[in-house]
């Protein structure tokens, strides 16, 4: 019996994923559960379990691919019309597509059309029955033979992304006319699966200037879904928000003491591992209390103060950055604060994140340190309105009292968004955090 396998609806805002790897190639042998591929949506990135035990006979969308939620992606133990039928060959159109409705006579399911193929093909003739009818329709109206493109879908299939990055290529080839030549070789040179721009500030999806050129030796490969995404936010956030960072030295000698007095009964009573974070963290929730400016976002000309306290924890991963959220962080116990933020973090390494662990974050903690980085200057993580970045703690000689003694030190980054928070808030927010980790009461 045949089984489907459908792109996941990851949460509730989120209309299409993009498979990013197949874990599993046709005619192997899958297990219930077991993770079959990989996707990306603007929000994570997750393994995907298989629904049942059997063989994949079928994969129906490949890797790059970007399909609606609910779309059937592959078949376990054999293939069906019905299956074929119920597959949207294409995700929905991105801005950069043309608008008008389509003529009447691509209004047909085009999966029927290409499942009643039969005989030899060439590679041509392949590539333009099974490129979808919105394809062809882009094809059309822009005077493009599909079958001079190379095509990165199933059987040399020309998909949304292919055809959309070549008019954005040759836009970019007309606008620079004196230039041609190198742009010739930027056609050449770059893969057919050259990055779609999202829906994306300017500064975004601008091509800008070719950045080599003609005999140059680059490699050129597209931005990730989640990379595209992170590119969009930071432009964003910095055209949105007045961004200004202040530092601040704290000392950490008392806290690193407690944190040595507790982390071997937390790891051999809890099977937790205690970080500085999670004091971090407490210290961060009574500056918020005193100052609670610090946990609201702009709305137009008012200012959303924000009655929870939920905690994002920037993680840093091989393919990007994610920021997984604690939520009600101020209803946390030191342990709990630990436990939390290890699972979070261990879940976003392995992709196994939730998309509503990723959202409603009210201040955002990055920890540039763990890297031996001395400070940052962090970019706000909108709709928020500050984000502390946290640098190397270690020991230094300090002078204390007219003398000099060895302290656990580290500096401290607030940016903050000077449309509503003056500096001597964001320095007062610091003071706060720095007085209860130095003074490393964490009681309250």
């Amino acid at each position: 019996m045949s089984e489907e396998v459908k792109m996941p609806q990851m949460g509730e805002s989120i209309a299409e994923g993009t498979i990013v790897r197949w874990l599993k190639g046709v005619g192997e042998t899958v297990k219930r559960d077991e993770p079959l591929y990989e996707i990306s949506t603007d929000k994570v990135d997750a393994e995907i379990p298989s629904p049942a035990s059997g063989v994949l006979s079928e994969i129906l969308v490949g890797e790059g691919q970007t399909v609606p939620v609910n779309t059937v992606v592959a078949i376990i133990n054999g293939g069906s019309a019905k299956a074929v039928e119920s597959k949207p060959v294409e995700a929905k159109p991105v801005e950069a597509a043309p608008t008008k409705a389509a003529p009447p006579v691509e209004a047909a399911p085009p999966a029927p059309a290409v499942a009643a193929q039969v005989g030899p093909q060439t590679i041509d003739e392949l590539r333009r029955t099974k490129s979808s009818p919105l394809v062809r329709r882009i094809a059309q109206e822009h005077g493009i033979d599909i079958s001079q493109l190379e095509g990165t879908g199933i059987s040399g299939r020309v998909t949304k992304n292919d055809i959309l990055s070549y008019i954005e290529n040759r836009t970019a080839a007309a606008k620079q006319a004196p230039e041609a030549p190198r742009v010739a070789v930027a056609q050449a040179s770059a893969p057919a699966r050259a990055p779609q721009p999202l829906k994306a500030p300017s500064e975004v999806t601008e091509i800008g200037p070719q950045p080599f050129t003609d005999g140059d030796r680059v490699e050129i490969e597209p931005m990730s879904v989640m990379r595209r995404r992170i590119a969009e936010r930071m432009v964003e956030s910095r055209r949105i928000s007045a961004h200004v960072t202040s530092f601040m030295e704290i000392d950490f000698t008392k806290t690193a003491r407690l944190r040595d007095q507790l982390k071997g009964e937390y790891l051999k009573r809890d099977g937790v591992k205690l970080t500085f974070l999670p004091f971090i963290i407490k210290a961060i929730i009574e500056g918020i209390k005193k100052w609670p400016i610090i946990n609201s976002s702009v709305w137009g000309d008012q200012i959303v103060y924000k009655k929870d306290i939920n905690i994002g924890v920037a993680v840093a991963l091989d393919w990007g950055l994610i920021v997984p959220v604690v939520r009600k962080a101020d209803e946390m116990s030191l342990l709990g604060l630990a436990r939390a933020v290890n699972d979070l973090g261990e879940r976003a390494r392995n992709k196994q994140l939730k998309p509503d662990e990723v959202q409603g974050g009210t201040f955002t903690i990055t920890n540039p340190g763990v890297f031996g980085g001395l400070i940052g200057t962090p970019i706000i993580n909108q709709p928020q309105v500050a984000i502390l970045g946290i640098g190397v703690i270690k020991k230094k000689p300090v002078v204390i009292d007219d003398a000099i003694a060895i302290r656990e030190i580290g500096l401290i980054g607030l940016s903050f968004d000077h449309r509503i928070i003056d500096g001597a808030v964001a320095d007062q927010f610091m003071a706060s955090v720095r007085d209860v980790i130095e003074a490393a009461d964490y009681t309250s």
